[in-house]
């Protein structure tokens, strides 16, 4: 039986239960098979099944990356869609995808930044995480991309700054910290609240990294 008969969709369902429940089964059973009818869908020519399909997908990179790992170039393409739910959900899957293969993630570097000046402000969120985790896999990684996070934490929207600056914590180690904890101190005079008690517990975690 086709996997595509358990979507949300396909069962006439308007609620998220169903991919979620399929994204468990196929990453419990490692069902690479089902992962690729998955995959292949995403280009189905309705729309309902591929939101449904970048749903699967993403749900079973947060329980198992590697799973997903064949598919970053459809997840690339999916940056570039006019469906805006394949647009930030692939940007979801890449962020999953960089904790296990942050290679074939860095070589799309470009694309994901592009995606990030022009996108939703869920992939914009999803994209400082997928930077981030990819920038945390190496010296190099680290050194390109760093930069280019501290300059975004350093000019986004004060609201941005507590969640954004917790995305980046994947990416800040004992070299590069001075520079997090100095942008974001900055950053101090335009917070108040919740998200200034936010943004002091992310400096907090800053300083005890090692």
């Amino acid at each position: 039986m086709s996997v595509l008969n358990r979507l949300a969709h396909s069962l006439g369902r308007r609620d998220e239960v169903p991919n979620q429940e399929l994204a468990r089964d196929l990453a419990a059973k490692k069902d690479k098979k089902g992962i690729r009818e998955i995959a292949e869908n995403l280009w189905n020519k309705d729309k309902n099944i591929q939101a449904d399909c970048i749903k699967v997908l993403y749900e079973v990179g947060v329980i198992e990356p590697k799973l997903i790992t064949d598919y970053t170039e459809d997840f690339v393409k999916c940056l570039r869609s006019k469906n805006n739910r394949l647009a930030w959900g692939g940007m979801t899957a890449l962020a999953e995808v960089a904790k296990a293969d942050p290679d074939s993630v860095f070589k799309h570097l470009d694309a994901i930044k592009k995606a990030k000046e022009t996108g939703s402000v869920i992939t914009v969120d999803n994209a400082i995480s997928t930077l981030a985790y990819t920038a945390a896999a190496n010296g190099k990684y680290n050194e390109v991309i760093f930069p280019y996070l501290l300059k975004h934490l350093s000019f986004c929207r004060p609201k941005e700054v507590p969640q954004h600056s917790e995305k980046t914590l994947p990416a800040v180690n004992t070299s590069n910290r001075a520079e997090f904890i100095k942008v974001l101190d900055k950053r101090m005079e335009d917070l108040s609240g919740g998200g200034l008690a936010r943004a002091k517990r992310v400096i907090k975690k800053a300083i005890f990294i090692d």
